[in-house]
């Protein structure tokens, strides 16, 4: 093998690595779109026809790369590039011949995961108002709501603390879509549903 065509190897296998942990993302896991049961489930029904991924009216549903092994091909979402919008019909559910997304009637019925919120990096702990992804959510009130205090030292200001309401949040995803801190990391990432918080 010449010294260019290694260069070109390494060069894939680290944009390959790269498109790997982008998909993964902070939580581990490949967040899947309404309707997915389990990972096992739907790695056994699923037949990646892409059928989803077409079905999808805003484009965030993809097909895992071929570097993903026996997950290459199999529908997810990357949130922070553009996450779930819970389409009222949920296309996506419907398009798919095979039930590896099915059982789902409203957003209420969906689990996708988890918003969990990295209580180091949130501006809103730190005393700077924010609430975006309280203003984002779908399911604003339920999923999240904003917990007021006085910040601590300090009988004039008030911190919004966005609080993640694990029973009611459908892992969506369009509070990391839209949250302002990329830097060192984005302040909020979907966890597997019945993950238990870690941030």
């Amino acid at each position: 093998m010449s010294v260019m065509a290694r260069i070109v190897k390494v060069a894939a296998g680290f944009v390959a690595g790269w498109q790997v942990l982008e998909l993964l993302g902070e939580g581990g896991f490949l967040l899947r779109p309404p309707g997915a049961a389990s990972e096992a489930d739907l790695l056994a029904r699923c037949v990646r026809c892409g059928k989803c991924a077409l079905a999808c009216p805003y484009h965030v549903v993809k097909a895992a790369p071929s570097v993903m092994g026996e997950h290459a091909g199999t529908p997810c979402i990357e949130a922070r590039e553009g996450a779930c919008r819970l389409c009222e019909d949920f296309p996506c559910v419907a398009a798919c011949p095979t039930g590896a997304l099915r059982d789902i009637a409203e957003r209420s019925d969906v689990r996708m995961g988890v918003a969990v919120i990295d209580r180091e990096l949130c501006i809103a702990l730190r005393g700077m108002r924010c609430e975006v992804c309280y203003r984002v959510c779908p399911l604003k009130d339920e999923a999240v709501t904003i917990k007021y205090s006085l910040r601590e030292g300090d009988d004039r200001h008030a911190v919004f603390e966005p609080v993640i309401h694990s029973d009611a949040c459908v892992g969506c995803g369009l509070c990391v879509e839209r949250c302002v801190i990329s830097d060192p990391a984005v302040a909020i990432r979907i966890e597997p549903a019945g993950a238990s918080p870690h941030a």
